[in-house]
């Protein structure tokens, strides 16, 4: 039998994967499993946004048809409609916006559209996996830009090497941030970001995924907000974490024109695009009242401040953030030296308790864990009551 793409060989196991081995053993070790790992919003999706999905497929069969692959009209124009309102960004419909199969998909159909082989991407470390994995999977060559505390997990771009700066296509960014949950409090460093890009020539690729996931009055910016951005850049934006819609798999870029026509040729040679009936609930969700989400925010906000309060007291060092489903834990002093893989197996193993090593984030996500938010509130108080017996013994 013939090997498969050398591509793949260059990915590090996928930390889903290993985290999910070990979960399953202990499902069959009759463990009480708390899931904290996947960032996997476990809070129902709005009853307005299912209510049109349900009607669409009752009583519109037409749109079981293959769809328009770049999206269809009214998506496009609800999402630049959205777009106007909450972040006062101008966008054309026919050509500054596409509609993708998340934006997962999509930012693994941007790497593969725009890098040859051999050709460098600069991205954060760490990393939603998917950054750089992607850059890996289409040929290219990963070029870390380090997010460290001491500069509030934003990178310094006055680090990156000039002669790196010139061969460099483009360039991932991720604010708010997953996995550190850091976030841009306004848009001084964007404003960098597009001079430094329009300096080398570098397209930059927002993922703006959390924009909509946050708490104690803090508004996140949006990329395209920022003065020349569109000239640079454009942003990807899912419906997964605003509207609780992970599964339905439907998100969007948007931005420069130039950039994303290259980007919707390669995907009509590779998918069908979103199916109809999703895209008209996107609509629903789009063109909803404001507020919609603010129970599940208002949830995740309870168990933010539960988890993280707890996680302190017991050695960790957890900042309480302004956004995302997440809580960047630094494991305490005693498990610095096996690492945080090997902290989340012995989690794991001992007491049920799921979250995700730093180190699968990238090289300086080393010493800490990812905990998602996503289980029952009363939950958090078992998995605080396992956590100081398992640093206690």
């Amino acid at each position: 039998m013939k090997h498969y793409s050398k591509k793949l060989d260059k990915l590090p196991p996928y930390i889903f994967s290993i985290i999910n081995v070990l979960k399953k053993e202990a499902f069959e070790k009759k463990l009480d499993v708390i899931d904290l790992g996947m960032g996997n919003p476990d809070l129902p999706t709005p009853s307005i946004i299912i209510d049109r999905l349900v009607d669409t497929i009752k009583n519109h069969p037409g749109t079981h048809r293959y769809p328009q692959a770049k999206g269809m009209p009214k998506l496009r124009k609800a999402i630049c409609s959205w777009y106007k309102k909450r972040f006062d960004v101008d966008l054309n419909p026919d050509n500054e916006a596409i509609v993708l199969i998340g934006s997962k998909e999509g930012i693994a159909h941007m790497c593969m559209t725009y890098l040859d082989l051999g050709d460098t991407a600069l991205v954060s470390n760490p990393a939603y996996p998917a950054h750089l994995n992607n850059v890996i999977l289409a040929g290219g060559k990963i070029f870390d830009m380090p997010l460290l505390p001491e500069n509030k997990w934003i990178p310094d771009l006055t680090k990156i090497p000039e002669k790196v700066a010139k061969k460099a296509k483009f360039m991932i960014l991720n604010y708010p941030n997953n996995p550190t949950a850091a976030v841009v409090e306004d848009l001084s460093f964007f404003k960098e970001v597009v001079r430094f890009a329009k300096k080398y020539d570098i397209i930059v690729c927002h993922d703006n995924a959390y924009s909509e996931v946050t708490f104690d009055d803090f508004v996140a910016p949006s990329f395209l907000q920022t003065p020349g951005a569109k000239d640079v850049g454009v942003e990807f934006y899912s419906l997964s974490k605003t509207y609780n819609m992970a599964g339905w798999r439907i998100g969007f870029c948007l931005g420069n024109s130039k950039i994303i026509a290259p980007l919707e040729k390669f995907k009509s040679f590779v998918d069908y695009g979103v199916p109809t009936f999703l895209q008209l609930a996107a609509v629903a969700a789009l063109n909803s009242e404001d507020g919609l989400m603010k129970s599940t925010l208002d949830e995740y906000k309870k168990r933010r401040d539960k988890f993280c309060d707890g996680l302190n007291k017991l050695g960790f060092v957890v900042e309480k953030p302004k956004a995302t489903m997440y809580l960047w834990a630094k494991i305490p002093e005693k498990f610095q030296k096996k690492g945080s893989l090997n902290f989340c197996e012995q989690l794991i193993r001992n007491t049920g308790i799921v979250c995700l090593p730093g180190s699968g984030f990238g090289d300086y996500g080393e010493g800490y864990v990812r905990f998602s938010l996503v289980t029952h509130f009363n939950r958090f108080h078992d998995a605080l009551l396992r956590l100081k017996k398992f640093l206690r013994e």
